[in-house]
């Protein structure tokens, strides 16, 4: 194999295979996509290195301090493996003020929540048809919710970019039910010229208006859906209406909106699930503690942290990443949970392993910041540690593969990479990253970052694309 023409020589023996040092300059496919967008080298790291190379093969502006969006979340899912452990459980707890008598609980019921990242629709049907088969049946004084266990989560859930109806800003909360998120389905029905809707899950008290008009033309994709829908979220009324267009290309198609506050969100679900299992409650559901003395009825334990990590990366979920960066400060530094503890636990973690990153800014562990910082040496470095980590395979296999699932299912598709590469990447209006593992085509594996900040930088996955098949191809 002939070497490329812009690498630095300088090959030395050594235990008798050449090792060469880093290249410096871009290879030229990779050159040439960035030059496209306009995007200057000087708002570019690359570091590419062979697992348990002792010198990467490919360096550029590797200590640069940048913004790495979601690809952060390595850091936090890698150091949750490792800290808490694959098997580690999230708990569920319900309490009781008063003794039930013939099914009938005259006092309170408490919900504490310890962080579940995954306490989902399935999950909390589960949970309450767990207390319907120890024989409660009916609630006869309020649901009090105890999310003690994280600290209240600071400021407006669409400060990062001004929608705070979007999933994926949704704020961590000890006691999260399906993600403080409902599920609008949308259904055309051609023959009735109309279109049809529903909701799930479908709390009693939310209204929906539907006066959505059937139309032709191409099905919209991303934002631009949601736009076409015109909808109007009112959080306090609990209503939800859309007023737009709805194309039949479009097929059936779903919308993931937060739209209720939290206690309406556990409380309207707990209403409707009470109801559909044949139990009675009609108080209301608001904040609290467990009180000393509470007897508890039933614990229920989340998905093991293995699963959850994976969800974490395949999907880029942010809030079962601050989810899992808060409960690394809890589990380091007692409850309630904060940053603060988070941090301070992953810096220490950091450290044991001689990664001191001094550039090293976290403020959720999700990516989702204007704020958070490493550079491409540093978390090249973390990559390193996790492939000679005992929870590699768990760690690896958490990541998209590429052309197959998760955030890279769509790229590269029939390419002689497609399989051979697990990557996470992150994306924001200022930033561009990937980071992950190279299986190249001689069978040597190679971390791989690249990092992009620069106005331009949601144009820079080309680019990104070719760095992939020159690891994979060289």
């Amino acid at each position: 194999m002939s070497l490329p023409c812009n690498l630095v020589l300088g090959l030395v023996l050594s235990g008798g295979a050449f090792v060469a040092e880093a290249q410096s300059s871009l290879p030229s496919g990779t050159a040439h996509a960035l030059a496209a967008t306009r995007i200057p080298l000087g708002a570019v790291a690359v570091l590419v290195q062979e697992t348990g190379a002792s010198r990467p093969l490919l360096s550029i502006n590797p200590g640069a301090t940048l913004n790495p969006a979601s690809v952060m979340k390595l850091v936090t899912t890698y150091a949750a493996l490792e800290l808490l452990g694959p098997a580690y459980r999230w708990r569920t707890e319900v309490y009781a003020t008063a003794p039930a008598r013939d099914g009938v609980l005259e006092g309170n019921l408490l919900l504490k929540g310890y962080g579940d990242p995954k306490l989902d629709l399935k999950a909390f049907w589960t949970l309450l048809r767990a207390l319907r088969g120890k024989g409660l049946r009916e609630i006869r004084g309020d649901v009090l919710l105890d999310r003690s266990y994280f600290e209240r989560a600071p400021g407006d859930p669409g400060r990062f970019d001004g929608d705070a109806f979007r999933p994926y800003n949704v704020l961590p909360d000890a006691l999260l039910v399906n993600y403080k998120s409902l599920r609008f389905v949308f259904l055309p029905d051609p023959e009735r010229d109309a279109v049809h809707l529903y909701v799930e899950p479908r709390p009693p008290a939310l209204e929906v208006v539907n006066v959505l008009k059937l139309s032709e033309g191409a099905c919209p994709e991303g934002s631009a859906f949601r736009e076409m829908l015109k909808p109007t979220f009112e959080p306090a009324r609990q209503r939800a209406i859309f007023s737009g267009q709805y194309r039949s290309s479009c097929g059936e198609k779903d919308l993931n909106v937060a739209l209720l506050e939290p206690n309406d969100q556990v409380g309207g679900m707990m209403r409707q699930f009470w109801a559909e299992t044949g139990g009675a409650w009609n108080g209301a559901a608001r904040e609290g503690l467990v009180p000393s003395g509470a007897r508890l009825l039933h614990a229920m334990e989340s998905a093991p942290l293995a699963e959850i990590v994976r969800d974490t990366n395949k999907f880029s979920n942010n809030v079962m990443a601050r989810h899992l960066y808060l409960t690394l400060g809890a589990e380091n530094a007692g409850a309630p949970a904060s940053g603060q503890k988070a941090f301070a636990a992953i810096k220490a973690w950091l450290a044991s392993k001689g990664i001191a990153a001094p550039e090293l800014v976290m403020e959720n562990g999700s990516g989702l910041s204007r704020i958070e910082r490493i550079s491409a040496a540093n978390l090249a470095a973390v990559l390193q540690a996790a492939w000679r980590s005992a929870v590699m395979p768990e760690f690896i296999a958490s990541l998209p593969v590429v052309a197959v699932d998760g955030t890279m299912r769509r790229r590269l598709k029939g390419e002689g990479v497609a399989g051979q590469a697990h990557i996470k990447t992150g994306l924001l209006s200022d930033a561009r990253a990937m980071a992950g593992y190279v299986l190249d085509r001689s069978g040597r594996r190679h971390v791989v970052v690249m990092i992009v900040n620069h106005p331009g930088a949601h144009e820079a996955q080309p680019a990104m694309d070719t760095l992939l098949r020159w690891v994979y191809e060289r």
